[in-house]
């Protein structure tokens, strides 16, 4: 924690990460009054969660889920946007702004995870990323393409990655070849997924799509019905209707799918409790109550929790 009183330091930019350039498909519900539980930027479960993020930062300014290991774009950006939501702290800030730009981008994803962590860091994206940006969704290039690697999250992932950076470039593209392509994936049972096969995760990135797409007049009870189906009564979503077994990164998009379509969980104390116990002795989250903690489960733990009126 010592880094958090550095003169480098400065407060984080207040943002709802991940969905903040995204609209809303109708008013959200309000979180039953019976979660009055809110905890504050000082409470032992905050100072936790950051203390587990700072002590995995590098020395050059980059961050790293697992200490000993390298820095890199993904994990640097879930760093910075979890200690945004907690209100906290920016260490060593020249050191992470100078090795975000000297990283070498070249694929969607890390052009996303440095853009958004230097947004996080108050920095402009410059030109490079307005040119790479400009040429996809000129050409189309940012939809079109479901078959994509088994570690990729979702067929739609990249889509919204490439839409969320246009927003912060404060670009408007023409989306209704998109938004016809994005349509073209709702299944009979409401959810998204390419070749008749929903999931949470699908559905999650093809609605925050279609928000950016301004897409905000279309009929979707179809698909909060689907949502509601990976709802479990004992907390979490599961990545399929009628499954079982919650996992952090599907509860994630399951929470964040119903507060984009203006509905809330059915089971928020459930939901919370699952949370809650993911999260590891060294503060970070895991995606379940199993296996290790990740820079990633800890940002969709916090995202989760914040929806939930629980930070």
């Amino acid at each position: 924690m010592q880094g958090l009183i550095a003169s480098t330091t400065i407060p984080s930019k207040r943002v709802d990460v991940r969905l903040s350039e995204a609209g809303r498909f109708a008013s959200k519900s309000t979180v039953s009054a019976s979660l009055n539980k809110r905890q504050t930027v000082d409470s032992p479960l905050s100072k936790r969660i950051v203390a587990y993020v700072v002590s995995r930062q590098n020395n050059d300014g980059g961050y790293a889920f697992a200490q000993g290991l390298d820095s890199n774009a993904q994990d640097t950006y879930y760093g910075l946007a979890v200690l945004s939501i907690l209100c906290s702290l920016f260490p060593h800030l020249d050191r992470t702004i100078g090795w975000l730009r000297d990283f070498d981008v070249g694929s969607i994803y890390s052009y996303y995870y440095i853009g958004k962590a230097l947004t996080l860091c108050n920095k402009p994206l410059g030109s490079r990323f307005r040119g790479y940006v400009e040429s996809a969704v000129g050409s189309g290039k940012y939809f079109g393409n479901v078959d994509v690697y088994v570690e990729v999250s979702s067929e739609f992932e990249s889509t919204l990655m490439f839409l969320e950076l246009a927003s912060i470039l404060k670009m408007s593209p023409e989306g209704e070849e998109a938004r016809r392509w994005l349509l073209r994936y709702r299944n009979k049972d409401g959810g998204f997924g390419a070749y008749g096969h929903s999931n949470i995760d699908s559905t999650y990135h093809a609605i925050a799509s279609l928000s950016l797409l301004k897409a905000n007049r279309m009929d979707l009870n179809d698909t909060v019905r689907f949502v509601r189906e990976c709802e479990q009564s004992h907390g979490g979503f599961t990545v399929v209707a009628r499954s079982v077994t919650p996992f952090m990164e599907h509860t994630y998009c399951g929470v964040k799918a119903l507060d984009l379509l203006g509905e809330s969980c059915r089971f928020p104390s459930q939901t919370m409790d699952f949370v809650l116990k993911c999260q590891r002795r060294n503060g970070g989250f895991a995606r379940s109550d199993l296996g290790i903690s990740t820079f990633e489960n800890t940002f969709q733990a916090v995202n989760v929790l914040r929806t939930l009126g629980f930070l």
